[in-house]
């Protein structure tokens, strides 16, 4: 068990009995995952309930020595592979309290085009890494490995002294998003070269917003990033000659913006094969080699890549309709185009992650107002989240078993993927009905006695292991 691994995390074997405790709570608890809603669903709702809020206040857990298994684990799986695949991205979890440490009025990333809304939350950074089902092009799972949380500073009241804006402005510098990403992709770094895969080269894959000046100019050793740009950004060419007197030059000629050369037929495309949205894509794309960024300084030698938006249709019957073009840059020149749009592709899966961990384990909903708490609970569960998914990988490729038989409006083929929702459906169903002395192999085989609508199986185990996929 993954979770027995973790006993260095904490300060001493009661406070990791608690851990593990509101680690099963939180993976079987039907209601918002409270600490009280994560302590009734592990059996502790009639006993003190104090050491459970002292775990996370008072410096009892080591959330990073969490994701360190978390870590190690997922790099067993990848021991045959030369690259290690990651995604950083932002989160931001709703809050209602306005005493919430860290919480502040942010963009919602949801809110319409025509319209900017603000919603009360907390912002937390998440790397997840990439755990391929095969090699080449095919599906992967994302696994949440780091989880900080990035604060913005308290602005100054009017009346506050000139030392106080002084201040705000230096620690509102260095709390920048960006930042703050640099700072955790070096910890990364460091901390896979002290894991024995200081030979692999480490490929992040971002969003726009990671894609700038403080990132790229102070990327680490052996990380190479696959970043997302705009379709006006200003490029250059590699300077051909030097003036004979003079400054030399470090850039170039300019070159078309990417969107000049998606529309040009100076650059031909190339079709590459890549695994998305459930199965595999014949994707145009166009690579430049050899580019400059002012943004990203003279020491890389990035590539460009113009994917063609992909076609689509709503119904069978129904036109054709286009999603958007992408432009990305790659700081490896000679990464191989299927595995850098692969990579980049993979990214998708860290959205799911943002999904699952709201959603299903209720990742924000602990009412805490203690800073340490605020910061460690949602990390908490997201390590929870990442370890549930590695055993399940582990259990699954060697014993093949089975999850629970889907609804019947589900499509009868095999399933390629299983869902959190189905693990968790399956973690419910291996407790509970050896709680409760049910016999297991029965409740299955409802699914063949119930096909004819003449037929219901007992509304109380169906009931009591429903949950969304």
């Amino acid at each position: 068990m993954l979770f027995t691994q973790c006993a260095d995390a904490f300060n001493q074997d009661s406070a990791w009995k608690r851990g593990r405790d509101l680690a099963f709570g939180a993976l079987t608890c039907m209601g918002r995952h409270t600490l009280t809603g994560l302590l009734t669903a592990s059996g502790h709702q009639f006993m003190d309930w104090s050491s459970a809020y002292r775990l996370f206040s008072q410096h009892r857990i080591d959330i990073s020595k969490l994701f360190d298994v978390v870590r190690s684990g997922v790099l067993q799986e990848l021991s045959d592979r030369k690259m290690i695949v990651a995604h950083m991205d932002d989160t931001i979890l709703k809050k209602t309290g306005r005493h919430i440490p860290g919480a502040a009025w942010r963009r919602d990333p949801l809110g319409p085009p025509f319209q900017t809304n603000f919603i009360w939350g907390q912002r937390f950074l998440q790397i997840s890494m990439a755990l391929p089902d095969d090699q080449g092009c095919c599906q992967s799972r994302a696994i949440p490995i780091d989880f900080h949380h990035c604060p913005t500073v308290k602005k100054p009241g009017r009346t506050s002294c000139l030392q106080d804006w002084t201040n705000y402005k230096e620690q509102q510098r260095k709390l920048k998003l960006s930042i703050q990403g640099s700072e955790r992709l070096k910890q990364l770094r460091y901390a896979l070269d002290n894991q024995g895969v200081a030979d692999k080269q480490l490929v992040i894959s971002v969003d726009g917003s990671y894609t700038n000046e403080e990132v790229l100019k102070h990327l680490p050793e052996r990380v190479t990033l696959i970043g997302r740009i705009r379709k006006d950004t200003k490029l250059y060419a590699k300077p051909e000659k030097q003036p004979d007197f003079g400054r030399k030059r470090v850039y170039g000629d300019r070159l078309p913006t990417p969107e000049q050369i998606r529309q040009s037929d100076q650059y031909p495309w190339q079709e590459v094969n890549a695994w998305a949205a459930g199965k595999e894509h014949k994707f145009n794309v166009k690579v430049v080699k050899g580019v400059m960024w002012r943004s990203a300084g003279q020491k890389h030698n990035l590539q460009l890549v113009v994917i063609r938006p992909l076609g689509y249709r709503l119904t069978k019957s129904s036109r054709m309709l286009y999603r958007e073009p992408a432009y990305l840059i790659c700081t490896d020149n000679e990464l191989r185009i299927e595995n850098l749009l692969q990579d980049y592709l993979w990214r998708w899966e860290i959205e799911v992650n943002f999904r699952d961990e709201k959603t299903l384990l209720g990742c924000g909903q602990a009412q805490v107002r203690n800073p340490e708490s605020a910061e460690c609970v949602p990390a908490f569960i997201s390590a929870i989240y990442a370890m549930l998914h590695l055993a399940a990988h582990r259990a699954i490729k060697l014993s093949g078993q089975a999850l629970l038989p889907r609804p019947k409006w589900y499509l009868k083929k095999k399933v390629k993927r299983h869902s959190t929702g189905d693990l968790i459906n399956n973690l419910k169903a291996q407790a509970w009905t050896k709680a409760i002395g049910m016999n297991f192999s029965g409740f299955v085989k409802n699914e063949l006695k119930t096909r004819s609508l003449r037929n219901t199986a007992n509304p109380f185990t169906s009931a009591m292991f429903y949950m969304r996929n």
